[in-house]
């Protein structure tokens, strides 16, 4: 049984809208936010203290972006990975990381400087530096997409790893930053049976 921790609507979100779509069965614990202070015995689950933690037999893995790419080559094959010789590969690994990498990392600094830091230490400058910085950036990556999806012309996990990124900018008053363009990419991102499932079932893991 593979199993999964998880903060509701977090980054992990990744790893659980990819079990998802790949429709294998899991076991899923949702934690308090931040879990490296709020769930006791963290470090031990992940030394990093930080979510997704996915276990698969022997297997740790904890990465948001590395998680769906395990899931669909070692759980497939699955049309959800591009393989190594199918036109839109490289594109494929590139989208894969940059959904975090390039699009969420500037988002989590424009959090902590504005809604998790101490009232005395937010800096409001710098949170607005970081969320400029992922507007520049997811409108540049739209322009590398091919088509409707972010590579190889069909829905991959590299549209998990992106995907996400703007579930994120919209839920933490990012809005702005994204462009017409790419919130009707997520809206067809979010109408996938597979992503109302992986809602669902966080909803129902934290009743």
């Amino acid at each position: 049984m593979i199993t999964l921790y998880h903060c509701r609507d977090a980054r992990s979100f990744r790893a659980l809208w990819a079990l998802e779509e790949m429709e294998l069965p899991y076991e899923l614990h949702v934690l308090p936010f931040p879990p490296r202070a709020r769930h006791e015995g963290m470090k031990d689950i992940n030394p990093l203290g930080t979510i997704p933690v996915l276990f698969d037999g022997g297997e740790r893995l904890t990465e948001s972006s590395a998680i769906p790419h395990y899931l669909a080559t070692r759980h497939g094959p699955s049309p959800l990975a591009v393989a190594v010789d199918e036109p839109g590969y490289g594109a494929y690994l590139n989208f894969l990381v940059m959904g975090e990498a390039t699009l969420t990392f500037p988002q989590t600094i424009h959090l902590r400087y504005a809604v998790f830091a101490p009232p005395e230490a937010r800096r409001p400058e710098i949170a607005r530096d970081y969320a400029e910085w992922f507007g520049s950036r997811l409108r540049n990556a739209e322009t590398m997409m091919d088509g409707d999806f972010a590579a190889a012309g069909r829905f991959t996990m590299a549209d998990v790893s992106l995907g996400y990124a703007i579930k994120l900018a919209l839920s933490i008053g990012l809005a702005e930053f994204v462009t017409p363009g790419m919130q009707a990419y997520f809206e067809r991102l979010a109408a996938r049976p597979a992503y109302a499932r992986a809602m669902a079932a966080q909803k129902k893991a934290e009743d």
